[in-house]
């Protein structure tokens, strides 16, 4: 909202200079190659219809001129001014009176130039009108260029996210879930990793993909990829496999189709989202049919925050998974246990389960245990792993 205030849109801008001095026509012209461009137009006109995207030669504009130096910034009567009479516009629109700008970024480059013209002659403009101009300019310049990097950073990180999925990105381990009344590995979580560049974690990278409208691509992807992998594992056992998916993935749909092929008894989905639902109903909706299917839904890092406690309490889970920052030190930490005793009391009250993620110490499990807690995950379990080294860790129990 500051920006919004300290920089007015352009269309914003152009009103106010045009209505101040009197013009009929005000714009925004971008330099590209050999023609210049509209990029921003205001006023009306019944003697010329300007619109954004028109162009022309760049040679026989007005821009060009007051860029190179051919024509002031300010021409009150073109009529006394060879140079401009020079130009066919001056009297194919007509114009009688001109001001231009050039605009010119922080690196000193010239995007294309900030003009106004009336088509009658304005002896009254002088240099404090041109100082205005300038200044309106200069905020205009600022504002593009902005908006250019901008754009440029948005191209850079889809490039990114797209070079990612063009690779068969992203890659898979799986941390595996074991029971605490017995520890029996029941399942495992499929989790994404990324081996581009820059190195992060995969949460910034699925939070860049939305940044650039990519995160349901790439959070397909990452579902197709576990199932694939993890396709050999369910011919021998028939463990549970849980998928992140946001809600947004949910509600856009292509999910059914894709877990239609595989047991979707063995499948949870875990909604990983941490911000709020717009319309739980349709997310309910959404989810139906691949409940149909025996999809079951776990809701991720309860306790961490409001969005997963409202999921909870608006999609009925059939599992609710305790944050890590609930289950560190629940064994020493009174607050936690009391916390995450009420979550497991709640879960009971609609046959739900819980599973604890985050677990790092045996102190810990005996303490979910203790608590009631069905099932947990965590390096003290297991660190995640590929398929073919949980093989070898299932040999090894």
């Amino acid at each position: 909202m500051v920006s919004a205030i300290l920089f007015p849109d352009i269309q914003r801008i152009l009103r106010t200079i045009r209505v101040h001095l009197g013009m009929d026509i005000a714009f925004v012209s971008h330099v590209v190659g050999a023609e210049r461009v509209f990029r921003y137009v205001e006023g009306a006109s019944s003697l010329v219809e300007l619109k954004v995207g028109d162009c022309g030669p760049l040679d026989e504009s007005y821009c060009q001129r007051v860029i190179d130096g051919r024509l002031p910034e300010l021409v009150p009567d073109t009529s006394a001014v060879s140079e401009a009479m020079a130009i066919p516009a001056t009297r194919e629109l007509p114009v009688g009176a001109h001001m231009s700008v050039p605009l010119r970024f922080s690196d000193g480059s010239v995007y294309g130039t900030f003009c106004c013209f009336s088509h009658a002659p304005r002896p009254a403009l002088n240099d404090r009108d041109l100082d205005v101009m300038r200044a309106f300019a200069e905020i205009t310049a600022h504002q593009i260029e902005s908006s250019e990097a901008q754009q440029r950073e948005r191209d850079v990180k889809r490039a990114r996210i797209e070079a990612v999925l063009a690779a068969g990105g992203p890659s898979i381990l799986f941390q595996p879930i074991i029971l605490l009344s017995d520890r029996r590995v029941v399942g495992v979580e499929a989790l994404s990793r990324f081996e581009s560049e820059p190195r992060r974690s995969p949460d910034q990278w699925f939070a860049e993909a939305a940044e650039v409208g990519l995160c349901t691509a790439l959070e397909l992807a990452a579902v197709r990829n576990a199932l694939k992998a993890w396709a050999p594992v369910w011919r021998d056992m028939p463990l549970q496999l849980g998928l992140n998916c946001s809600p947004k993935l949910i509600i856009e749909g292509g999910l059914k189709d894709v877990l239609a092929e595989v047991p979707a008894d063995r499948i949870v989905l875990e909604l990983t989202e941490h911000t709020e639902v717009d319309d739980y109903l349709l997310l309910n909706d959404r989810l139906q049919p691949l409940r149909d299917l025996g999809v079951r839904v776990a809701i991720d890092d309860a306790g961490s925050g409001y969005a997963s406690m409202r999921h909870i309490l608006t999609t009925r889970p059939d599992i609710i998974k305790l944050d890590i920052s609930l289950t560190r030190r629940i064994d020493s930490d009174p607050m936690r246990r009391a916390l995450a005793q009420a979550l497991i009391g709640f879960a009971a009250g609609f046959d739900g389960r819980i599973v604890a993620e985050g677990v790092e110490t045996e102190q810990e499990l005996a303490a979910l245990h203790e608590l009631g807690v069905h099932a947990a995950q965590g390096y003290f379990i297991a660190r995640p792993m590929t398929v073919e080294a949980f093989r070898q860790f299932l040999s090894h129990r």
